[in-house]
C-alpha cells in the first residue's frame, strides 16, 4: 500500500506461489486484484492523453496550413476571417496544452522527481520574468519580500504553479498598477511552512466564486475570459501542483 501511494503501481502484496486459504490470503488476493485494476486504469488514461493530443493537434496543423493558403487571397473579408480563425486556433492550442499538462499532473504527479531547492531563488526568477512580460501591458510585478526558505520539491512544477497565478493577476490588475509577490517562512514547533502571496489590484471576485477559481474550466465571466485570453485551466494546474507538494492554495479578496 505504501509503494502504491508513492506511485509504484506495479507493487503487489502477494506472490504467485503464496497460497494461503485464510482471511489474510483472501485480503492479499483482493488487494492485488485492486492494484492490477488501478494500474490498468492509469495506463489507459495515459494512452487516452496521448491519443487525444495527437487527434487534436493534427486538425490544428491542417487548419494552420489552410490559413496559409487563405492569406494569399487579397480580399478584406478574407483577411478579417483569417484573423478570427488565428485567434480561435491559438486559444484552442493553448487549451490543449494546458489540459494535457493538467492530466499529466493528475496521472504522474506522485512520480515527479524532487530535490532540495531554494524557494526564494525560484520566486525571484519567476517575478523577474513576469515583470518583463507585464511591462508591455503597462503593468508590473514586484517582489515585496522573499525570506530564505529551502523546500523539497519539483522546481519545474512549482515554477509553473506560481507563473499561472502571477499571469492571472497580471491579466486583471489595473493599468499602471503592480502585482505584488511575497514569500514568508514560518516555523511552529516541529512544522515549517512557506507561504507565497500574490496580490493584484483588480476588480476582485464575488465571495461565492472564490472556491471555484481553481476548478478546471471554471470561468467567472465568459466575455471577460475571451477578452483576456484565459482558458480556465491555469489555476487548476496550480492547485494540483501545490497539493502534490503537501500544500494548499487559497483565493481571497484584499
Amino acid at each position: 500500500a505504501q509503494q502504491i501511494c508513492i506511485g509504484n503501481l506495479a507493487a503487489r502484496a502477494g506472490k504467485p506461489k503464496d497460497k494461503r486459504g485464510d482471511e489474510i490470503g483472501q485480503l492479499v488476493g483482493d488487494f492485488d486484484r485492486m492494484a492490477v485494476e488501478m494500474e490498468g486504469l492509469v495506463r489507459a488514461q495515459k494512452r487516452l492523453i496521448s491519443d487525444v493530443s495527437h487527434e487534436l493537434r493534427s486538425p490544428l496543423t491542417r487548419i494552420n496550413l489552410a490559413l496559409e493558403l487563405l492569406r494569399k487571397v487579397d480580399h478584406p473579408g478574407v483577411a478579417t476571417a483569417i484573423q478570427r480563425l488565428e485567434r480561435e486556433t491559438d486559444q484552442l492550442n493553448e487549451m490543449i496544452g494546458k489540459l494535457l499538462a493538467l492530466s499529466r499532473v493528475d496521472v504522474e504527479g506522485r512520480l515527479i522527481e524532487k530535490a532540495n531547492l531554494r524557494l526564494e531563488d525560484l520566486v525571484r526568477e519567476v517575478v523577474a520574468d513576469a515583470d518583463y512580460e507585464a511591462r508591455s501591458e503597462q503593468r508590473g510585478v514586484i517582489l515585496r519580500e522573499a525570506e530564505s526558505c529551502q523546500v523539497f520539491g519539483n522546481a519545474e512544477m512549482l515554477r509553473s504553479a506560481l507563473e499561472n497565478v502571477i499571469r492571472n493577476a497580471i491579466r486583471y490588475t489595473a493599468l499602471g498598477s503592480d502585482v505584488e509577490v511575497s514569500l514568508k517562512y514560518h516555523s511552529i514547533e516541529d512544522e515549517s511552512m512557506a507561504t507565497i502571496e500574490v496580490r493584484d489590484h483588480g476588480p476582485g471576485v464575488p465571495p461565492t466564486s472564490l472556491e471555484d477559481l481553481f476548478r478546471p474550466f471554471y470561468r467567472l465571466d465568459d466575455s471577460r475570459e475571451r477578452k483576456t485570453g484565459g482558458v480556465g485551466l491555469g489555476l487548476a494546474i496550480t492547485k494540483q501542483a501545490v497539493v502534490l507538494h503537501g500544500g494548499k492554495v487559497i483565493a481571497d479578496n484584499a
